[in-house]
């Protein structure tokens, strides 16, 4: 087996941050030198980096009726290169308070799709962009009863206008195939419980 590079702690070296742009997000140049795999320290680099919050993701499924509930809103970061900003898309939200990220899928379950979570499966723990993003995406997949489910929410006061549906399972992973969903999270969760689905539905259903 391969042996991957062990850091220690003089393995990054930061030799300076500038900020450049501060908002809800904010966005740094950070100037940098990081150990090589020679052993040696290589070159200081600038690198900027887009600092967000870190997020919660959660597919709610529906292990009786092995159906998904997914929500439907416009993107501004798909405005420009597709064809429908509106993405079909899983509950998600950002972690902006002092609360753990079970917390969030809670509260925006209940918020963008009148859900109530009845458990959490943890499915994993990434990063969507790091070569230019600190972003930590927590995903899970929620228990829900998807029984009457549908309609629109979000709040108001944030713009937020989502539209919910209910998905055979199936019919889930067929628009991932075709390509109508095409964002990571729920690319990545959907794809997870195709794996693990006869064991969710074992232990939930």
């Amino acid at each position: 087996m391969s042996e991957f590079f062990k850091p220690d702690a003089d393995a990054v070296e930061i030799v300076r941050r500038e900020p450049c742009f501060s908002g809800f997000y904010r966005l740094e140049r950070v100037h940098l030198r990081h150990r090589q795999f020679s052993g040696e320290m290589g070159p200081v680099l600038s690198r900027e980096l887009f600092v967000r919050h870190d997020a919660v993701c959660v597919l709610p499924y529906d292990p009786v009726r092995d159906c998904v509930v997914l929500n439907e809103q416009f993107r501004v970061g798909a405005m420009d290169k597709s064809e429908n900003p509106w993405m079909l898309e899983m509950v998600a939200g950002l972690i902006d308070k002092d609360e753990q990220p079970e917390e969030v899928a809670h509260r925006e379950a209940l918020e963008e799709a009148g859900l109530t979570l009845e458990a959490l499966w943890p499915v994993t723990v990434y990063y969507p962009s790091p070569g230019g993003s600190n972003e930590k995406v927590y995903l899970y997949v929620g228990r829900c009863d998807s029984l009457g489910a549908g309609g629109v929410y979000g709040l108001p006061e944030e713009g937020e206008d989502i539209r919910v549906h209910v998905l055979s399972f199936e019919d889930a992973l067929q628009a991932v195939r075709d390509g109508r969903i095409n964002n990571a999270a729920s690319i990545i969760a959907l794809q997870w419980l195709a794996l693990n689905r006869v064991e969710v539905r074992g232990l939930w259903a």
